[in-house]
């Protein structure tokens, strides 16, 4: 089989972040339009993140964080975004490059879309015949539809967000939706679509 010098899937993979991108100047020129809100899952470790040393120790690995209503000055630029959140009541400011981003989730819509870092890439290589799977903390239950009203809180899951981490994130319960996947309707993409298996 031939090899991919182009890399159409890093191309893709580009793509579909400038998506993300493009979204989030969108938020911070005219604010949260009707009923949109986001998760944003992204490697805690990735070069360019910046956390503070309490969120980099509560979230060693990987982190969701929800923009709907508390979270202030979000600034996007070409590379990364930046945005006030807070934890526990603790004010926050998080710097992340879209380099990072492993998961971008708007339940409003049932949109999604899942990324391969950089590192994984070569692992993908190696072992292409393996299908691609989000990112999932261990002891994560089926994805659910997101709750409304969850504020700013992390969550250690995928960009769909599980019942057992809303309830210890925010202290809230998930509510009747509880281990209810999403509707058929909803859309992930999955960056493999755009890959030759070899």
């Amino acid at each position: 089989m031939s090899v991919d010098h182009i890399r159409y899937d890093l191309l893709a993979q580009e793509a579909l972040r400038s998506v993300v991108r493009r979204v989030l100047q969108d938020v911070a020129k005219t604010g949260l339009p009707g009923e949109h809100h986001f998760y944003i899952s992204f490697d805690t470790r990735a070069p360019g993140v910046r956390l503070s040393p309490r969120m980099l120790e509560k979230y060693p690995e990987e982190m969701t964080i929800v923009l709907q209503h508390q979270f202030w000055d979000l600034i996007v630029t070409d590379t990364t975004f930046e945005v006030g959140l807070s934890f526990g009541g603790i004010p926050e400011r998080l710097l992340v490059p879209f380099s990072a981003l492993k998961g971008f989730f708007d339940p409003s819509v049932k949109f999604g879309l899942q990324f391969e870092l950089a590192a994984n890439e070569s692992e993908a290589e190696e072992s292409d015949d393996s299908p691609f799977e989000a990112p999932r903390s261990a002891n994560a239950p089926a994805p659910l539809k997101p709750a409304r009203g969850a504020a700013s809180e992390p969550v250690l899951a995928s960009a769909v967000p599980t019942a057992a981490s809303q309830t210890a994130a925010t202290g809230q319960d998930a509510g009747p939706d509880a281990g209810e996947r999403p509707a058929s309707g909803a859309q992930v993409v999955q960056l493999d679509v755009f890959r030759n298996k070899k």
